[in-house]
């Protein structure tokens, strides 16, 4: 890995998904992975990307080399063993939910497989699988002022069919690390044991982040900054045909922004936006112009954080 410092770097595994959308006759193969939607939004936003992640030898060079194409860096992949993580993703008729199964899983990312020294803006950890154990965050803890994560591989546990369920249960020592959190609103009231939003909220703020985002799909996503508490309003797609990747886009953007200006609320925005556009399209094919991106950020954050929309 280049010695440089990037705006974005991000880690965990890469996944080699097989989609089943009620749009489609065949499942779709797509590129998935927080670090595929987390690099190449950041990269769409302008950005300095770089991952670090392990691969096996099934992964297509194709992939490898469209990332690199796009300009994420992509000298801190290891190809390692044969099989990439993969995932089985099967949505219901209106794509309100899904099914999701572990079909592969990939080695974990070790301390051996670290760089040196990275420098970055924003680190973010983004594990699918239990790939990144907590002697990785800590080395990592010391390569950014921001250290950003989304738990939800440290949460999920699989059966021996690879059947995928959310589990409460995650090494408590990550947490007080990080400055940034970011999951779904199902997830983090599983984690918390909290359906109460602001107990919810507060739970996460006690371990140790300062910014906690919990996203809603449709409805929007709630920022919690320090206790602070407001709603972000969703940006309204102009089709939804696949909501895989989302809230990856939503943190991948919020982080880019928040890198450059500092501003929770507007880099919300932006990620908002951002997510509306992943959606538009299969895996991460489309990720919209960053003159949209910002265009929708602008629209969402004149009509509902200007004004204060407080919960």
């Amino acid at each position: 890995m280049a010695t440089k410092t990037y705006d974005v770097a991000v880690v965990g595994h890469f996944s080699l998904d097989s989609l089943k959308l009620p749009s489609r006759v065949k499942p779709v193969r797509i590129l998935g992975g927080a670090v595929a939607y987390v690099s190449l939004i950041t990269r769409k936003l302008g950005g300095s990307a770089a991952v670090i992640s392990k691969v096996g030898a099934d992964f297509p060079p194709s992939y490898m080399k469209r990332l690199s194409d796009e300009g994420v860096d992509v000298s801190g992949i290891i190809a390692q063993g044969e099989q990439t993580t993969s995932f089985d993703l099967t949505y219901n008729g209106n794509l309100s939910s899904r099914d999701l199964k572990l079909r592969k899983q990939g080695p974990p990312i070790t301390l051996a497989d670290l760089p040196a020294s990275v420098s970055a803006k924003a680190i973010h950890i983004a594990p699918i699988a239990a790939e990144i154990p907590f002697e990785v965050i800590e080395r990592l803890r010391e390569f950014t002022d921001c250290l950003s994560i989304d738990p939800q591989g440290m949460t999920r546990r699989f059966d021996a069919k690879g059947n995928v369920r959310c589990c409460a249960q995650m090494d408590q020592r990550v947490l007080p690390l990080v400055n940034v959190y970011k999951s779904s609103l199902d997830e983090i009231e599983v984690l918390t044991g909290q359906t109460d939003i602001h107990k919810a909220l507060k739970v996460v703020h006690d371990f140790g982040p300062e910014i906690v985002i919990a996203t809603m799909g449709s409805q929007g996503s709630v920022l919690s900054v320090d206790g602070e508490v407001c709603s972000i309003p969703p940006c309204k797609p102009a089709r939804v045909v696949d909501p895989t990747g989302a809230g990856d886009v939503f943190i991948g953007a919020f982080l880019t922004e928040f890198t450059r200006k500092k501003d929770y609320q507007w880099s919300s925005c932006v990620g908002s936006a951002a997510a509306s556009l992943i959606v538009e399209d299969v895996g991460t094919r489309f990720f919209g112009e960053k003159e949209e991106i910002y265009r929708r950020a602008t629209t969402v954050y004149e009509k509902g954080i200007k004004h204060g929309s407080i919960l």
